[in-house]
């Protein structure tokens, strides 16, 4: 497995070889995708069925919808700032989820899980605004949160984060998952590519956020 230039794993960047990237095998019933590369038919689409992205760029094929258990998504806004970011005011994110029942896309369908929050913050300037929207999307595909083992507690059968890192501290830097940090917004937006969530699903004719001041 070789990490690309983007900053993600792959399964192979060698597009000369005769040999499936997924099963490592001579191709059979080749199926070539847009981005060039190429698989056994029955490999590329067994992985389509649980993420509709090329195993080796991550270019997506369609829209990649999580398994994020039912909750709700609220922002306000304040005039405070951020450190590293004077003069734009900051937004804050309110994540609620209610306890429930595992569906059968979770790792124990059937099993109960409690109920969580959690509150991020984000700089009002332009491009905190560009990440605010991009995780309403994410949210709106339930990519945001999944269910499974806590990293910080080793509980299973809880809410966790999905691979998308949030600031949820004003101050401490990134020790502290807070501010200042200046490579934080950049960094998030190419966590969100890597679920398929990119600048292209901004249409402004249909605005994702409601705020609640």
């Amino acid at each position: 497995m070789e990490t690309t230039s983007n900053g993600h794993s792959s399964l192979t960047t060698d597009t000369r070889s005769d040999n499936c990237p997924i099963c490592l095998d001579t191709i059979q019933d080749k199926k070539t995708l847009k981005c060039r590369h190429y698989f056994c038919t029955e490999c590329i689409d067994s992985v389509f069925m649980c993420k509709p992205a090329c195993p080796v760029c991550n270019t997506f094929y369609g829209i990649y919808h999580g398994t994020q258990p039912q909750g709700t998504m609220t922002v306000t806004r304040s005039w405070q700032c951020l450190p590293g970011f004077d003069n734009c005011g900051s937004i804050t994110i309110e994540y609620r989820f209610p306890a429930g029942i595992q569906g059968p896309e979770h790792p124990n369908p059937g099993a109960k899980y409690g109920s969580t929050s959690r509150t991020a913050f984000l700089p009002a300037c332009e491009e905190g605004q560009k990440v605010l929207r991009l995780l309403q999307v994410a949210f709106d595909r339930r990519l945001l949160f999944t269910i499974g083992q806590s990293v910080t507690t080793g509980l299973n059968n809880v809410i966790t984060w999905n691979d998308i890192h949030h600031k949820t501290n004003t101050g401490g830097g990134p020790q502290k998952f807070g501010y200042p940090d200046p490579g934080y917004l950049s960094r998030v937006q190419k966590e969100l590519r890597l679920k398929g969530v990119t600048e292209e699903d901004l249409d402004p004719l249909h605005p994702h956020i409601q705020d609640r001041s």
